[in-house]
């Protein structure tokens, strides 16, 4: 039988007791593949790598090491969560590498989203390549892939994706939660004891804020954002009934503000912030979901104090035509 496709017994992950059956299971499974092996992980923070991280840690303890790479894309707070959550709580052999210079100098002046990726994609495999290089006795990698992964068949998401770190090094492959859904992995996630913020983390794309922070990308314009993006997941994210997904972008544009010094209105330049929420099913089409003006109200007046920041915006576009993204 293809160890690729999902029984059509297997019963889906909906509650408690089924999802400490599937971790007794897993961890079983794991310990006889893997022995008294090494294995290798890329931790993004994000539910897939992190519930991976959680099982392997929970069958072979510190023979997993995980690697997590702060390309400075990442939004606020979440390197810290990593460190705290892994090597804080869990005692994880945890690796914290710091490629924020690294990454944003390449990526400077590069305002094509396409270019942006591929860097991103590309410096993530190099930084990751370099530290599997310094370790010795490892023996698998293991992934965050889950069952849409492989239905699409178009791989690995990024930050799971090491690239041909597997061919290269002769890793085995440890895939725990491939035939899992999403749900799935965020109620295994839960019995494991992950926090949910970390549980029912929102959905991310692969280059982080790199594709938010529209065009080219600068360290103000980004810090901008990863300060609005915070205001705009915590109001919206408190609401009685919480949108699918709820982010907030930043045009590389410039518009009129004012500001008032002793007492005379003083033009200047700044940045707009722009608040996106959508709900979806799929992903291929999305509508908009109402906001209170009152939440609207209130995070524009926590974001238009960000320094820099003049105008915020309310993007209602629908997919299609417009995609969830804007990059």
């Amino acid at each position: 039988m293809d160890n690729n496709v999902r029984p059509e017994t297997m019963e889906r992950i909906v509650s408690s007791e089924l999802a400490k059956a599937f971790i007794d299971e897993q961890v079983a499974l794991l310990k006889e593949q893997i022995g008294d092996k090494k294995v290798l992980l890329a931790l993004s923070g994000g539910v897939d790598s992190s519930v991976v991280a959680a099982l392997l840690i929970k069958a072979i303890g510190k023979n997993l090491v995980c690697v997590h790479v702060n390309h400075g894309l990442l939004r606020k707070g979440e390197p810290e969560q990593v460190i705290e959550v892994f090597r804080n709580q869990m005692d994880a052999n945890l690796i914290y590498v710091d490629a924020v210079d690294r990454f944003l100098d390449k990526l400077a002046g590069v305002a094509d989203p396409e270019q942006k990726r591929k860097i991103i994609g590309e410096e993530f495999i190099r930084v990751f390549e370099e530290e599997a290089m310094k370790l010795d006795g490892i023996k698998f990698l293991a992934q965050g892939t889950i069952y849409p992964d492989i239905l699409e068949s178009v791989g690995v998401k990024a930050h799971h994706n090491v690239g041909g770190l597997p061919e290269k090094f002769g890793f085995e492959l440890v895939e725990p939660v491939k035939l899992l859904y999403k749900d799935e992995v965020r109620v295994v996630g839960k019995e494991l004891g992950l926090p949910d913020n970390m549980v029912y983390r929102q959905p991310f794309p692969g280059p982080g804020l790199g594709v938010r922070c529209v065009g080219a990308i600068t360290r103000d314009r980004l810090e901008a954002l990863r300060d609005a993006d915070a205001i705009v997941r915590e109001e919206i994210g408190a609401l009685p009934e919480v949108p699918w997904q709820y982010f907030c972008a930043i045009p590389d544009v410039q518009s009129t503000g004012i500001k008032y010094v002793d007492g005379q209105g003083v033009r200047y330049m700044g940045w707009a912030v722009v608040i996106r929420a959508v709900n979806t099913v799929d992903a291929v089409t999305a509508t908009v979901p109402e906001i209170p003006f009152k939440v609207l109200c209130s995070m524009r007046d926590k974001i238009v104090k960000i320094p820099g920041v003049n105008r915020v915006l309310w993007d209602i576009s629908e997919k299609p035509v417009a995609t969830i993204e804007w990059e």
